[in-house]
């Protein structure tokens, strides 16, 4: 026999936890000639088997049951389908936690947060210790913060050497330009690169031209073009995010963006960019688009990882419409500027791989290129020419 107090410290528990087991009628205690409430083994070995119950995730109600009567295998059942769930979720958890501490790849976090609250996801990498720009970067391509620096590092061995950081070519930037209903003054390039596209605006057009990106060594590779073609008097280069543009409203007569808008999401560009426009004035972007309705399963795999808001033409048409444009022209980049892209850069990771052989960043480059040189009939860059409404 034991007293309340004895039986409390062989199973853990509480006096008033006992007491109200008892009125709960799964214990029945015996009080002695001397006042005492004792409890038989019984009782003991009835605690500890409602304990096993309960870590089974059964409510107190429902150990009794079990104790006074046969098992319901549906209220198991039940139970056992809640319990799967709270294991995946703190699996979930887990996973996360250890990613975020360096033990695990936060791509898919960054992926999946990445389409429900984009601005709030910047915003937390930015607090997270990253400038804005590598916290773009982070979005858009390594998506592990614990990789990045290594990843951005192998990214840039990849990319310092070519001409071309994108998709393009010097006659589909002339036709875009030859769509104006008007030759521009003074224009904005956003996303230059290396400036490829700036030089023919410059060749274009007399416009004077600022030129911005988040890559200094791409703004001076720039500049450097441009003194040696004796114009330098007519550019002005900012290395600065997209996202805040430091310009006074109505600034330009035209905004020009090959490929760029993406990195901060295009419909937002479109609202952003738009108050910097003066009445009745241009904006020029390219922006990758389905060519078709039924794509691949393997193509809608990939850029659900890379790049999940890419639309089909009319989609995009429409976001542009709603935004307070309207539509000028619009046509597909050319096979010319596609193949002028992913071929020396196919090129460049057959010669790194010897050198580089566990590069996430080069493996991540690799494949990018077998999806868009075997799918390219399913998606490609499309040129659309706007009009402030």
């Amino acid at each position: 026999m034991y007293k309340i107090s004895e039986l409390a410290a062989k199973v853990g528990l509480s006096r008033t936890a006992l007491l109200y087991y008892e009125k709960q009628g799964l214990i029945t205690g015996h009080r002695l000639e001397n006042g005492y409430r004792v409890y038989s083994d019984k009782d003991l070995q009835r605690l500890r088997l409602i304990q096993q119950l309960l870590a089974g995730g059964l409510t107190l109600k429902e150990c009794k049951v079990c104790l006074e009567a046969k098992v319901d295998k549906q209220l198991l059942q039940s139970r056992l389908k809640a319990l799967d769930i709270e294991i995946e979720q703190k699996q979930q958890s887990r996973y996360l936690l250890a990613a975020m501490l360096g033990e695990g790849d936060l791509k898919a976090w960054h992926t999946s947060l990445e389409k429900l609250a984009p601005d709030a996801h910047l915003d937390w990498l930015t607090k997270q210790g990253f400038s804005e720009k590598e916290a773009l970067r982070l979005k858009w391509l390594s998506k592990d913060m614990n990789e990045h620096d290594v990843y951005m590092a192998d990214f840039m061995t990849v990319f310092e050497p070519l001409e071309r950081w994108g998709p393009g070519s010097e006659s589909d930037t002339q036709k875009a330009l030859s769509l104006l209903p008007q030759a521009p003054t003074n224009l904005l390039e956003v996303g230059c690169g290396k400036g490829l596209a700036t030089q023919v605006l410059a060749q274009k057009t007399e416009a004077k031209i600022t030129a911005i990106d988040n890559e200094q060594s791409a703004l001076d590779r720039l500049t450097q073009r441009f003194k040696q073609q004796g114009i330098s008097d007519r550019l002005e280069t900012l290395c600065t995010s997209m996202t805040e543009l430091p310009f006074a409203d109505e600034s330009f007569d035209l905004i020009w963006a090959e490929g760029s808008a993406y990195i901060m999401g295009v419909e937002k560009a479109l609202q952003q960019w738009r108050p910097l426009l003066q009445q009745h004035t241009y904006l020029v972007i390219s922006d990758l688009a389905w060519k078709t309705d039924t794509p691949s399963s393997e193509s809608i795999e990939f850029w659900n990882q890379n790049y999940p808001d890419i639309q089909l033409v009319a989609n995009r048409i429409e976001q542009i419409q709603q935004a307070g444009y309207r539509i000028v022209a619009h046509f597909p980049q050319s096979e010319e500027a596609w193949l002028d892209y992913y071929g020396p850069l196919g090129e460049q990771v057959i010669k790194l791989e010897p050198e580089m052989p566990s590069s996430a960043a080069l493996k991540d480059i690799k494949h990018e290129v077998r999806i868009s040189t075997k799918f390219a009939d399913e998606f490609g860059y499309h040129f659309f020419v706007l009009a402030k409404s």
